[in-house]
């Protein structure tokens, strides 16, 4: 029934099988959660989420009993919430409360992977495999898209008005910190759950290429977020049958196919914002 309805040779292999359920899954939640990182400029925050996951895999892969893929989604969290609130609670500029923290967890990542092992022990979490995602973390990453799905419907308003206005989100009796350490912690999760497939070099341009295109050629949130998630899961099924056939790397493929829509939609943006 699949090699009919995708009449393609790469069906015939269930880890291309398993690498495209994953990818319909993981996109959608790029495209959705990317259009609040590009709005709210926090395209060096999910970066630095990428650099404090660092930490988290080689926490997770040194200490016996906890499993690469939980010390990453721990670490991630933790870490997310420490910069959410000290970046609130403090007058310093956010960009150099986020870059004191990145750059530490990559210099502590850098020297916990030296004592661990070696580097060559977790240079494949740098550039990801999505071809080795087992069927287990496929139901986990079902179960992590149901949820931000539906968290997304009930604090979606909120984020907008804190995106635009924290003072009249104030005002409207809006908890902004709790909303900012709510948003944080699931885009932490997300990179946390996919940085093992996709690569620490390569998650945040899946989070920010697809939203920053569909802002190119979209005037209202409606369009935003479907162009968004359309663009990602575009990206994400393209790439993934292009590295097949070109025996790329399949993160680096699908981070490719999303440049080239930005740069498309940036030429031709004129003609929908006009």
């Amino acid at each position: 029934m699949v090699s009919l309805l995708l009449p393609f040779q790469w069906v015939e292999h269930t880890f291309m099988k398993n690498a495209l359920l994953a990818v319909l899954l993981a996109t959608p939640l790029f495209g959705i959660l990317g259009t609040m990182v590009v709005s709210s400029r926090m395209a060096f925050f999910s970066d630095s989420l990428g650099h404090g996951a660092f930490i988290g895999i080689t926490i997770g892969t040194i200490v016996g009993g906890l499993s690469p893929l939980k010390g990453t989604i721990i670490f991630s969290v933790i870490f997310a919430i420490i910069i959410t609130v000290i970046k609130n609670k403090s007058k310093t500029s956010p960009d150099t409360i986020i870059g004191v923290f990145a750059s530490t967890a990559v210099a502590l990542g850098l020297v916990m992977m030296s004592f661990g092992g070696g580097f060559n022990k977790f240079s494949s979490f740098l550039i990801g495999d999505l071809l080795s995602i087992a069927p287990l973390e496929i139901i986990m990453l079902f179960g992590v898209f149901v949820g931000v799905i539906l968290l997304w419907l009930v604090i979606f308003n909120k984020l907008l008005i804190i995106s635009i206005n924290p003072s009249l989100a104030g005002s409207r009796g809006i908890n902004t910190l709790f909303i900012e350490i709510l948003f944080s912690s699931v885009l932490a999760v997300v990179v946390a759950m996919t940085i093992h497939w996709v690569g620490l070099l390569m998650i945040n341009s899946l989070l920010v290429l697809p939203a920053a295109a569909a802002r190119n050629i979209t005037i209202n949130v409606r369009q935003y977020h479907f162009v968004a998630v359309f663009s990602a899961i575009f990206s994400g099924v393209t790439g993934l049958i292009l590295s097949y056939y070109l025996n790329s790397a399949t993160g680096s493929t699908i981070v490719l196919i999303s440049a080239m829509l930005f740069f498309a939609t940036f030429t031709i943006r004129g003609r929908f914002v006009n």
